[in-house]
């Protein structure tokens, strides 16, 4: 999120019974999915972890977005016409904020906890980090400050978006009908972005409009015979809160350790996409889906 206006907090307690809901029905046979109890008390946990450090955080949040406001070329009404405006202009900027979070490794380390989960269920969706605005991804927030729209209205909009996000996260809804799939973010689409299937890798970026995704060359559909797999890469195999929050933060720093004294190539492997490697063994997207598709084209 831009701002740390905790507008989800309030929908807790319908988080919190859908996901008991949805364990239950997939626990006695009702619905597709799967739930293993460590996994989904770690994204709990997560969840609470987040909202916490959120709203200790969300006066500094505001702070950084409001450093531009002096400078906004105009200032948009708090009218229902111009949330309008600002959650379809929201939702596009969440779209390159999310996008700028696969394929840069600074940004990485933070949004790898939303993806650290093996399975993928509703518990998953509160499985966010817990780094607050300190990664600086903040700041695409200022594009939206400058044309004129009060922080305070995009944290709204941002927490809406999030809500929205919320219902995504789950195996047990198959298909929407076809207009809605083929304008917002659902389901289907979501497990795509959640899978590490190298067909599937660094796609379907979009948090509410999946048009963004179509727009910009990121879409990738769900097929039948290729069911994803979830998670990371490389598997975290913890249920540890805290390493699953600070794991890739910790692995960046052993990275750049083992660099030696070269402050150039620390930024490079921070700016550069996971899987980058200064000595030119790259295990990026781009290779990953390189050797599969090598490898399909083989058998």
């Amino acid at each position: 999120m831009f701002s740390d206006i905790p507008i989800e907090a309030l929908f807790a307690p319908v988080f919190i019974f859908s996901v008991a809901l949805e364990w239950w029905s997939v626990k006695t046979g009702r619905a597709k999915g799967r739930y293993e109890t460590k996994d989904a008390i770690t994204s709990m946990t997560m969840g609470l972890g987040n909202a916490i450090i959120g709203t200790l955080t969300g006066v500094a949040a505001l702070w950084i977005l409001m450093l531009v406001w002096p400078f906004r070329i105009t200032t948009m009404p708090t009218t229902w016409w111009s949330f309008l405006i600002v959650f379809v202009l929201y939702d596009f900027v969440y779209y390159w904020k999310h996008r700028f979070a696969h394929r840069v490794r600074w940004f990485w380390m933070e949004h790898v906890t939303h993806h650290s989960s093996k399975h993928y269920n509703l518990s998953t969706a509160l499985r966010q980090p817990w780094f607050g605005p300190f990664t600086g991804l903040i700041v695409v927030g200022w594009a939206l400050v400058l044309l004129g729209f009060h922080p305070a209205f995009i944290g709204i909009a941002g927490g809406i978006n999030l809500v929205y996000q919320f219902w995504i996260h789950t195996e047990t809804i198959d298909k929407c009908p076809r207009w809605f799939e083929a304008v917002f973010n659902t389901p289907s689409h979501h497990r795509v972005h959640h899978a590490t299937n190298p067909r599937y890798l660094d796609a379907n970026y979009a948090g509410v409009f999946i048009v963004w995704d179509k727009m910009f060359g990121s879409f990738i559909p769900e097929q039948a015979d290729d069911k994803p797999d979830y998670g990371i890469v490389k598997p975290l195999n913890s249920f540890n809160p805290v390493i699953v929050a600070f794991h890739e933060f910790a692995g960046l720093l052993r990275d750049c350790w083992s660099d030696g004294l070269k402050p150039l190539t620390w930024l490079k492997r921070a700016a550069n996409a996971p899987g980058w490697s200064p000595y030119g063994n790259h295990n990026r997207t781009e290779e990953i889906r390189a050797r599969w598709r090598a490898e399909t084209d083989a058998t």
